[in-house]
Formats: structure tokens, C-alpha cells, sequence
């Protein structure tokens, strides 16, 4: 596959490609394993697809992930604090605030 732009640099061997139909309103279909990657440039990925198997085309939404035996990370603290401050002198309004989290152990 090879795209326009350059690909996540997270992206390696052994990740599992996915794809999924994007609707006319952007929303997308159900997820269909493609294959595993075999190989990555900065704007190509190469991936081992059964024979018979639909392949991607350009109006597929891709996305990778990554074989969790392979790819363990522990964390690093405990938790975290945010404080958020308004500096203008006019009345502001957050409309969003993310985080991630990931399970470290059992």
C-alpha cells in the first residue's frame, strides 16, 4: 500500500493492518484484518494478504496494531496532575480534554 503522506513512525514488522469502508459522511464499516506487515518505507507498507482476500483500495480507512507479547511497556508513575489556567482576560471555554491510559500489570 503506499500513501500519500508518511506513515506513523510506530508502524514495524509483524504489526496487524486493518482496513475499514468509509461511508459518504465519513463514518466507517466494520474492521477486516488485512495481514500482517513485512516491510515499511516512510510512504509504502507491505503486508502479506491471503490469496482471495479483498485487497484495500484508496477509499479505505487504515490502521494498524501492534502484537502485545512484542510491544510490553511498563508505566511510569502513578498517576498524573493537571492544572489548567486561563490567561486571557476574557472568559474561555475548554471544550475538550483527553488523556491515555494503559494497563501495566495484574
Amino acid at each position: 500500500m503506499t500513501f500519500a503522506r508518511d506513515i506513523n513512525s510506530s508502524v514495524q514488522v509483524g504489526d496487524m493492518i486493518y482496513k475499514a469502508a468509509l461511508g459518504s459522511y465519513g463514518e466507517t464499516g466494520s474492521l477486516v484484518e488485512v495481514g500482517t506487515v513485512t516491510a515499511v518505507t516512510s510512504t509504502t507498507v507491505s503486508c502479506n494478504i491471503a490469496t482471495g482476500d479483498v485487497r484495500p483500495t484508496a477509499n479505505d480507512f487504515i490502521l494498524f496494531s501492534k502484537d502485545n507479547k512484542a510491544n510490553l511497556s511498563t508505566l511510569k508513575g502513578y498517576y498524573a496532575e493537571v492544572e489548567l489556567k486561563n490567561n486571557s482576560l476574557t472568559s474561555a471555554e475548554v471544550y475538550a480534554v483527553g488523556s491515555e491510559i494503559f494497563e501495566s500489570s495484574k
